[in-house]
């Protein structure tokens, strides 16, 4: 079984005590993309010859658990199931995740589906109970044999019926994850549909909309957490200081380049995010491993974002890995948000 003490209680107790130094930076990987899509989604093998199996994205997870240098592995509830049978968190530090529900605008990788392009619409597939106990029956002092920690994610669309459901429905599953003890983060999406907003706008409308659909939440059914896009420094510089006990995260969005990545990571540790949860742009890399590890690099401040993608272009080389862009272009940042930083 999993140790009971893991990095992530540890660092989370520093951030919120005001006592966080960069070594208190969380890192997650997220390795949830069978919620997102079917065959297509645990990415494409790097000979071109398909698509990773389950099995094979399982034994990449096993792989970064092992390296021990992330402090959340986050999953589907049946990954969860199979890394367990596995043993693939016994004696390990790092928290398992789940999530916790599938908003519809998180299925853009669906082939010939236009999920993504419609207004987001919250459900839930994974039953907490059995995510936790293995069994719907939860009874008083039983161990949990799962996790207790899930993502829960919204997308708010600057419609009032839409949004209002949303809203609801996370009230909803705060009631069933405080009767179970089941903790939870929260995910904030940028609108995935237009709304006739600036980028500027759209963040003071996402920054607004996480703080007011808290202000109602007493401290025992808060999310430990947010995940959030980064929309520039001065949105998450403004979130990450109004409340001291609000713990902002960072999520990676598309893969982009490897600067990209160590620029976002570094920009928003700047700015007051302690937290990074990262899928394709782990999950996509020519090394997840060396990719986590000059990510820990980075927001350490041990490298700039420059020198780690020089530095990790070196390193795949001796790993005999084909680079996936020239060393020039992989320097480049490509990502708008990240170029005011």
């Amino acid at each position: 079984m999993q140790t009971d003490a893991t990095r992530m209680d540890e660092k989370l107790a520093r951030i919120r005590s005001g006592a966080y130094t960069p070594d208190d930076f969380i890192i997650a990987d997220a390795k949830d993309a069978d919620m997102g899509s079917g065959i297509t989604g645990l990415g494409p093998r790097p000979d071109g010859n398909g698509y990773w199996t389950r099995e094979e994205f399982l034994d990449r997870i096993i792989s970064i658990i092992e390296q021990d240098e992330v402090d959340i592995m986050l999953v589907s509830a049946s990954l969860l199931d199979r890394l367990h049978k596995r043993g693939a968190f016994d004696g390990s530090a790092i928290k398992p995740a789940i999530r916790a529900n599938d908003t519809t605008d998180c299925w853009g990788g669906v082939r010939h589906g236009r999920y993504a392009h419609l207004p987001s619409v919250p459900f839930r597939t994974a039953d907490l109970g059995m995510v936790m106990y293995g069994s719907r029956a939860v009874a008083e002092g039983r161990k949990v044999t799962g996790t207790d920690l899930g993502l829960y994610s919204m997308t708010f669309v600057n419609d009032l019926d839409r949004d209002l459901h949303a809203l609801n429905e996370y009230a909803r599953f705060r009631a069933e994850a405080g009767a179970l003890g089941f903790r939870h983060f929260l995910e904030i999406f940028n609108p995935n549909v237009a709304t006739g907003m600036t980028p500027a706008e759209t963040a003071e409308f996402v920054n607004d909309c996480i703080l007011r659909c808290l202000a109602g939440v007493t401290t025992a059914d808060r999310p430990e957490f947010l995940k959030m896009p980064f929309n520039g420094p001065r949105a998450m510089e403004e979130l990450a200081s109004f409340d001291s006990e609000l713990v902002v995260g960072v999520l990676g969005g598309g893969a982009g380049t490897t600067r990209d990545a160590f620029e976002l990571i570094s920009q928003a540790e700047k700015y007051g995010a302690r937290l990074a949860l990262f899928g394709r742009k782990i999950n996509l890399a020519e090394s997840q491993e060396q990719m986590v590890s000059f990510l820990r690099r980075v927001v350490k401040r041990e490298v700039t974002p420059q020198e780690a993608v020089r530095a990790y272009h070196s390193e795949i080389a001796k790993l005999g890995l084909e680079p996936q862009r020239p060393l020039e272009d992989d320097l480049l940042i490509t990502e708008a948000t990240l170029r005011d930083g």
